[in-house]
């Protein structure tokens, strides 16, 4: 997925930031807030509410950033 693109992207419930969790089987947009998984699929983000999978917040966690030096 191209990173403007990710840039642009903002969770259609919220309107917060997403992040871009990748698995060797597939790509999702998470958005922590709503605690909602949007599926990537072909490049293409489905950015539908009733495509997106819920998380589980004590098992999919926002991963931690170390900051930069």
């Amino acid at each position: 997925m191209d990173n403007r693109l990710l840039e642009m992207l903002v969770c259609p419930l919220c309107k917060g930031p997403l992040e871009l969790k990748r698995s060797e089987t597939a790509q999702e947009l998470i958005c922590y807030a709503d605690r909602l998984a949007y599926p990537v699929r072909d490049g293409i983000p489905l950015m539908l509410e009733n495509e997106a999978r819920a998380i589980d917040p004590e098992t999919e966690t926002r991963p931690s950033r170390t900051p930069s030096p």
